[in-house]
């Protein structure tokens, strides 16, 4: 069995940052090696067993030598040897048919540490609770992930696998502080987040919401612009249809969602999608009414316009049909000849 490293100041592993071992004297910090990038590869699957092809192919890459099957157990010997340094069990890394396993805990590898923390806020009834948790788990990155470890196998395969773990855990983190109604406390951490991260729309989403139900519309208004234009340039695409319908409301100058109670889990909602059943958001000395090119923007957007050269408009059929439907609604005013309705 391997040693209980971690308990009691004993020695502990990170992969949310540089790879390293620490204990209550120092921190290791390894050097890029192939040893390196072989913990690495057992640590970001910790308690399974790894694959020896799968190991080689994290220190060596698509190439392997002819030779890997004995290099593999020299690397084998020196990572016991390095972790006999710090007190370590040479056992934590058991040689079993197919590959290797690395026996560790979330007292000895903070990324299990991370993951238990995350399900003690799934399980919390409380939100702030639940807040609390997901941020303690957030302290434990310190990006660069893998930084030191020089596996292109792993930076492809592994480490994008991770940030996903991370972009979850930070998207459930401000979905609880907008629905606790906190929009003017996290602005300073929302704004620089969603600009590190210009693809992906969640950040955005949350950003733009908390502009908007401060009260800057206008500044809600052109971080959509920002993002838009970022998508078209960059990828080459629309933003998606929870960013269009969160615009939709701020042009409409319809209320967010503001939610009694953290939103729930449900997969792929977002508190965007609610923006037409909320109260409208307080009053603010900087909302201001839409101008003619929001309206514009806003009927584009819709469909109901397509925007020309040179600043022209045509109507399209969605409008057309919108205006034939109502042609025959039109109420006669008391006393007044009947109002005219509008021509395509």
């Amino acid at each position: 069995m391997a040693a209980e490293v971690g308990q009691d100041g004993g020695a502990r592993f990170t992969v949310l940052g540089l790879l390293a071992i620490a204990d209550r004297r120092e921190t290791a910090v390894l050097q890029p090696s192939k040893p390196a990038s072989l913990l690495a590869a057992l640590l970001t699957r910790p308690n399974a067993v790894v694959p020896v092809e799968s190991l080689q192919r994290a220190i060596w890459g698509e190439e392997i030598p002819a030779t890997a099957k004995a290099a593999l157990h020299s690397c084998v010997l020196r990572l016991r040897r390095l972790f006999a340094k710090y007190g370590i069990s040479g056992s934590t890394i058991e040689a079993l048919p197919g590959g290797y396993r690395m026996a560790v805990d979330a007292h000895t590898l903070d990324l299990l540490e991370f993951r238990e923390l995350l399900g003690r806020a799934d399980r919390a009834t409380d939100p702030v609770a639940e807040l609390a948790l997901l941020r303690a788990a957030l302290g434990l990155w310190q990006p660069p992930v893998l930084g030191n470890v020089h596996s292109d196998v792993l930076h492809r395969e592994e480490v994008p696998r991770l940030a996903e773990e991370w972009l979850r855990t930070v998207e459930r983190v401000y979905d609880i502080e907008l629905a606790l109604g906190r929009c003017r406390e996290v602005l300073a951490e929302l704004r620089p987040l969603a600009r590190s991260h210009p693809s992906h729309e969640r950040f955005w989403e949350q950003l733009i919401e908390a502009l908007y139900r401060t009260g800057r519309r206008a500044d809600a208004l052109a971080e959509y612009r920002r993002v838009r234009d970022h998508l078209h340039d960059e990828l080459g695409v629309d933003p998606g249809p929870a960013l269009q319908r969160l615009e939709l409301a701020v042009l409409r100058g319809k209320p967010p969602t503001m939610p009694g109670s953290p939103p729930a889990r449900a997969p792929g909602r977002h508190p965007a999608e609610d923006v037409d059943t909320a109260q409208p958001p307080a009053p603010d000395a900087t909302t201001a009414p839409a101008t003619g090119e929001v309206v514009l923007a806003g009927l584009v957007q819709a469909g109901l316009l397509q925007e020309g050269p040179c600043g022209q408009y045509r109507v399209t059929e969605l409008l057309r049909a919108f205006t034939r439907a109502a042609a025959g609604s039109w109420a006669r005013a008391p006393g007044g000849p009947s109002p005219a309705p509008p021509t395509a």
